[in-house]
């Protein structure tokens, strides 16, 4: 399979107990630019000796649901040993869900401000993603976190997966997309999460 750039995959040397192994999985028209939150999450983990997978999807300008299952299936190796948490924004939401039996056996998982249905079904570049969607793998532990005021999501992520899917909701109040436009250049609270699953995500 062919991706836009290599996975950037970093083990770091000298880990304390317990290192961890997250997966960063970006949404659609996202090439990890330095001022999103999740590229600022995968070098905060870094820094503190997990290892982070943050691939680049293929064709994310025009994404194939086919290929993201692919990549998706290609980097959600379980590791050896330590927690596996998968963090995945926007659109690689709608990818998480609809990966069935592809969906990697991850410890536990965070969902960050999905697009609607009728949002991604009346998006060509994306509508492949708006059906079939399903949380039916059991033993994961799923938390949607969703801002009010999102254009991608205008009826509240809640409404269309928090509720349907008995997911554990965290809302940001004024969140709205939960992206860089939003001020989610750094998310200490995301950062709290990943290593303390205690932790319910804040605003900035």
């Amino acid at each position: 399979m062919t991706t836009e750039n290599a996975t950037e995959t970093e083990t770091e040397a000298g880990a304390g107990p317990g290192p961890k192994t997250f997966l960063v999985l970006h949404g659609f028209q996202n090439h990890r630019p330095p001022g999103h939150w999740q590229h600022w999450l995968a070098g905060r983990l870094r820094e503190r000796g997990h290892e982070v997978r943050y691939p680049q999807l293929p064709s994310p300008d025009a994404p194939v649901l086919a290929e993201w299952l692919d990549a998706l299936e290609e980097h959600g190796k379980r590791p050896a040993r330590g927690e596996f948490v998968v963090l995945a924004h926007s659109l690689s939401v709608l990818l998480w869900l609809r990966a069935g039996a592809r969906r990697p056996d991850a410890d536990r998982v965070l969902l960050v401000a999905p697009p609607s249905p009728p949002v991604t079904a009346s998006t060509p570049e994306i509508a492949a993603f708006a059906d079939g969607l399903d949380l039916t793998r059991t033993g994961v532990e799923a938390r949607l976190v969703y801002g009010d005021g999102d254009p991608y999501c205008p009826e509240g992520a809640d409404l269309h997966y928090g509720r349907p899917l008995g997911l554990d909701l965290d809302h940001v109040p004024g969140g709205a997309h939960l992206n860089p436009d939003n001020g989610y250049g750094d998310w200490p609270s995301v950062l709290e999460w990943c290593e303390d699953p205690s932790v319910r995500v804040r605003g900035r």
